[in-house]
């Protein structure tokens, strides 16, 4: 089992900048993937981006390309998503989810990831 512990949500105006933290823990630290979703209100689970274990290799959906950053700190087991230039369609909780194996986050595919934290809300408003 893993556990995924988010933190650094909040409130913040629009244009502004926040960065998410995601601790993982747990005895078998052996997964392909954690991923960031995000739900807003009245709305389904979206991805926002991925991070593979391996090599660090980042991927972004659409709606956040070029204005968030994901990374990680092998060595605090810590992954990071930096969002820069937030708009108000950007309020949701956010979600760190891990993947043992397979591809369900690069498509999205929230009910394909294995484990989930209990996500951070994030609210974009001035």
């Amino acid at each position: 089992q893993l556990q995924l512990v988010e933190s650094g949500g909040g409130l913040v105006q629009p244009g502004g900048s926040l960065r998410l933290s995601c601790v993982v823990s747990g005895f078998a630290l052996d997964y392909q993937t954690i991923g960031w979703f995000r739900q807003a209100p009245g709305k389904e689970r979206e991805g926002v981006s991925c991070i593979r274990n391996s090599d660090g290799d980042p991927y972004y959906f659409d709606s956040v390309k070029g204005r968030f950053t994901v990374s990680r700190d092998s060595a605090k087991n810590t992954v990071y998503l930096q969002m820069n230039s937030l708009k108000p369609e950007d309020t949701a909780v956010y979600y760190c989810t891990a993947e043992a194996r397979g591809s369900s986050c690069y498509m999205g595919y929230a009910s394909g990831m294995d484990y989930w934290g209990k996500g951070t809300l994030v609210t974009v408003s001035s």
